[in-house]
């Protein structure tokens, strides 16, 4: 048997107006692990859908046990036992968790579909995965996490031998990354290759045998994980020292400038009260489920709300909408930056105006174009996002720029108090320091920043204070000084404790 059952050499790709790939190697062994890394932009991404039959390469060779590998598609990749996991999900909502993970693989009976045995061989891939979950459930009806595993369950289905992973735990519950790590070192102790794509430097740690970097489309390195330590690799990656990971800047609190008042919203926002002040980062810390996402979208007006009040400056203003929050100077970076964030088929540099027009237009409603260039140019500048123009479309870059796309949009509003869900989520190292920065010059302009994250580091590295939720309720407002992960888990877990008392 061949050492390697992926060999890729000079894989060259280049779209209008960028080298997204030159000249790059990739090799991948049987029975590993591979952590596949580098910033956003680098090209991790794009040579996965080579790999997958996504993407067709302009040059190079490529290799799939030895044999050269020429017109690869996705259904050709398949065959070969190569299946990918999106970053972006890419489910159909209208369709059933069973009829999602069949797709295109339907069992069928004369000329109906087997619904019954699809169902069945469902219920038993999803319980190998630990979930408990009814394959007859719309994928729209479920959150963003169970429709994560379910993209899991879907390429176990496929038996494949080559599984690519882009960021699979970005909206995944701690219980649900260690289930994930169980199936991932059961699948490489049975001979299939991993290639395993992530922002997150401490899961690279738990699961990763070797890694491969690239940077700015180009081959870096390569080297097995144990001979190397986290510091090289987020050098080799950004091609730099980073000395900060969670850089923190300090000024004096000031003015309260928003109060929410026992707001209750559906489910899981019930009886909120919290309070924002100039010059200060608040960051929601909680376990999955906890009612965080649902108490930012009550507040900037998507869900409706039950009850409460929300002041600014102490003053009663009433946001039954987004526009109502957006007028009244509140800005919200959303977890899902597809669906509630970009017009991926419009340009960044109309994504960026789109909630700016009241800015931009003149008094007959006319877009002034040269200020609209200046405002996406300082967006773009301050943001470092990568793009060969702003006229290029939203939906062609990457992941970590299309969130910055999504932040730069509501910096340019001068907002009073500007809301981050998830505002890291699949952003690599150096676009990471970059966002706490931009939030960190917010914070010394007297802006009050809140921001939801499921990542506890962060949420201890730079929050001035930490307020906990709980099966939709605040448990705790806690100052930032001397706290502790262990501290904000007691106060996260406060429903398990009450229903095992």
């Amino acid at each position: 048997m061949a050492e390697y059952i992926v060999e890729m050499e000079h894989i060259t790709k280049i779209f209008p107006g960028v080298v997204a790939l030159d000249d790059v190697q990739f090799k991948l062994k049987p029975g590993e692990v591979l952590a596949f890394l580098g910033e956003n932009g680098a090209g991790k991404s794009t040579l996965m859908k080579i790999l997958s039959g996504v993407y067709t390469k302009d040059h190079g060779t490529f290799r799939v046990d030895g044999e050269v590998i020429e017109n690869l598609t996705a259904s050709k990749a398949r065959d070969l036992g190569i299946a990918i996991i999106h970053q972006e999900l890419n489910m159909c909502g209208h369709l059933t968790v069973a009829e999602n993970i069949f797709l295109g693989r339907e069992e069928k009976t004369f000329l109906r579909l087997d619904n019954k045995k699809m169902n069945q061989a469902a219920h038993e891939i999803l319980k190998e995965l630990g979930i408990n979950m009814d394959p007859a459930t719309l994928i729209g009806d479920l959150p963003v996490s169970k429709q994560q595993m379910v993209e899991i369950a879907k390429a176990l289905y496929s038996k494949a031998r080559i599984l690519i992973m882009d960021e699979p735990t970005s909206a995944l519950s701690a219980a649900e990354i260690t289930e994930l790590f169980r199936i991932i070192r059961k699948l490489r102790d049975e001979g299939c290759a991993i290639v395993y794509i992530s922002h997150r430097m401490e899961e690279i740690d738990m699961i990763a045998d070797r890694i491969i970097i690239l940077r700015d489309g180009r081959y870096i390195t390569s080297m097995d994980y144990k001979d190397t330590n986290m510091d090289q690799i987020i050098s080799h990656m950004v091609g730099r020292e980073i000395k900060e990971k969670f850089p923190r800047v300090s000024c004096e609190r000031g003015n309260k400038i928003m109060e929410i008042r026992n707001l209750n919203a559906g489910r899981l926002v019930r009886d909120i009260n919290l309070e924002l002040y100039a010059g200060e980062i608040v960051g929601i810390a909680g376990l999955m489920g906890a009612g965080r996402t649902e108490t930012t979208r009550a507040i900037f007006g998507i869900d409706p709300k039950d009850s409460g009040e929300i002041l600014l400056d102490g003053n009663a203003v009433e946001i039954n909408k987004p526009s109502d929050a957006i007028n009244a100077g509140i800005a919200l970076a959303p977890e899902d930056r597809k669906l509630g964030g970009l017009c991926t088929k419009l340009s960044v540099k109309e994504n960026i105006a789109l909630p700016n027009l009241d800015i931009l237009c003149n008094a007959l409603q006319v877009v002034n174009r040269e200020k609209e260039s200046e405002m996406t140019g300082k967006a773009v500048r301050d943001l470092k996002i990568r793009l060969a123009g702003s006229d290029v479309l939203a939906g062609s870059l990457s992941g970590g720029n299309q969130q910055k796309v999504v932040i730069g949009k509501w910096l340019a509003r001068n907002s009073r108090v500007v809301i981050f869900d998830e505002p890291t989520r699949g952003v690599d190292v150096a676009a990471k320091v970059e966002i706490y920065n931009l939030m960190n010059e917010l914070k010394l302009q007297g802006i009050a920043v809140m921001f939801v994250s499921s990542e506890m580091p962060e949420v201890l590295g730079i929050s001035d204070r930490v307020l906990v939720m709980c099966d939709g309720k605040i448990t705790a407002d806690l100052s930032n000084e001397n706290l502790t992960q262990e501290e904000i888990f007691q106060y996260a877990t406060q429903f398990e404790k009450k229903m095992n008392a």
